[in-house]
């Protein structure tokens, strides 16, 4: 294997769109020929004080890049946190203020540290040469796109044709994305995928400006626990990173067996062979799942906290599951809704835990229904969608309960 095919099976591990394979290899080929690292390039927008495990998909991205001996410039959006991203918004998208920005900037800076080799990473924020820009500089900067390129851009395209406004300033935003990578004279940028459409204006700004274009590579939009939806805080499918380890650790071992490969694939460093092996083990019956999750889970709480904390938080779960006498297989289930919450009882029945809702409501009445290890003593009790629960039905049933909700 060459040097160059090594690196490109690192880069393209888990990736969704490489824009383009070729053109990076020239790009890999010409580092290794001259010494000089590419320059890749991440952005992120400090619209929230805390990351969680969604948000490190690009990070650990960048972290494979950094291992393989290219520059690293995480850039904070100071700048563009202030105009708002529209992507995916069906109205205008409220900026945030200066300082607000600033607070969250800070604990970002915090956090990434917990994966990125401080020493090798270069920190940016677009608001140092954004700030110095003037007016007549701006508008230069927008003689460079069209609006009719802008509206080809699907979440603008909607609004467009569905007559809901769209503010002068958003269009800026993804301007002001690709003159970053103008500035940083980025070889590589990352993005998830729903970021496609700014990334790609990079490529045409650089060639504007008399650059060679960058690499666009996109990242798949993480799952959150549930399986089914993006990861997200307002979904509460979240695993944040500043969380306690047992949380972590906790909330690992609640996902699906399918997930925990893609979570392995998207945010562990085993090396490619061990995660085929892994994943080979599991297919032939050699490898237990159970155990595989315990390896992932204390793999992601020593990242964010230590290696004594991960093993801990094992073998606090580890007693916490055994005294419940909760098995180490155990049914799993999806119950799809189409509303925010559902009632014990409707759960109960719709997952086929009971036969009938008289005999759900029996068993919540005699104390026989917990759920995550508190007893159900409401009849009435609801429950949100989008998270996993644990059901346990009497003393020896137990199952895993997925509610995902379908618009």
């Amino acid at each position: 294997m060459t040097e160059i095919t090594r690196q490109l099976s690192i880069i393209k591990r888990g990736i969704v769109e490489l824009i383009s394979e070729d053109e990076l290899s020239e790009k890999l080929k010409r580092s290794l020929k001259t010494g000089k690292p590419l320059r890749v390039k991440a952005g992120f927008d400090p619209t929230a004080p805390d990351l969680h495990l969604g948000h490190t998909v690009l990070i650990h991205k960048l972290k494979q890049f950094q291992e393989l001996g290219h520059q690293v410039l995480f850039l904070i959006g100071d700048f563009t946190g202030m105009i708002g991203d529209p992507t995916g918004k069906s109205e205008t998208r409220k900026p945030l203020s200066k300082e607000d920005v600033a607070k969250n900037a800070e604990t970002y800076k915090a956090q990434i540290f917990k994966i990125l080799d401080e020493k090798k990473t270069e920190i940016v924020f677009n608001s140092q040469w954004m700030n110095n820009l003037s007016s007549s500089d701006l508008i230069v900067l927008a003689s460079k796109y069209t609006v009719a390129r802008m509206l080809e851009r699907d979440d603008f395209k909607r609004r467009y044709t569905g007559n809901r406004p769209i503010a002068i300033h958003e269009f800026l935003y993804p301007l002001v994305q690709g003159y970053d990578s103008v500035v940083l004279n980025a070889d590589v940028e990352l993005g998830g995928t729903d970021q496609k459409f700014n990334l790609l204006v990079g490529r045409e700004l650089q060639r504007e400006f008399g650059q060679e274009p960058q690499i666009v590579m996109t990242m798949p939009l993480l799952e959150g626990l549930d399986g089914i939806q993006k990861m997200s805080k307002s979904l509460g499918n979240y695993v944040g990173i500043t969380e306690p380890p047992q949380e972590i650790f906790g909330k690992i071992m609640s996902i699906s067996d399918e997930l925990m490969i893609r979570y392995y694939e998207l945010l562990s460093s085993l090396a490619n062979a061990e995660l085929e092996a892994l994943k080979d083990g599991l297919k032939k019956g050699k490898t237990h799942p159970r155990g595989a999750k315990v390896s992932l889970a204390k793999e992601i709480v020593a990242r964010f906290h230590s290696t004594d904390a991960a093993t801990k938080a094992a073998s606090e779960f580890d007693k916490v599951f055994k005294s419940k006498g909760i098995p180490e297989n155990i049914e799993e289930k999806i119950v799809t809704i189409n509303s925010p919450d559902i009632g014990v009882i409707d759960l109960l029945k719709n997952s086929s835990l009971t036969p009938s809702t008289s005999e759900a409501r029996r068993l919540i009445q005699q104390g026989g229904i917990s759920v995550d290890g508190n007893k159900v003593s409401d009849i009435n009790q609801t429950l949100s969608a989008n998270k996993v629960y644990l059901i346990q039905i009497g003393k020896r049933r137990f199952a895993k309960i997925i509610i995902k909700e379908v618009s």
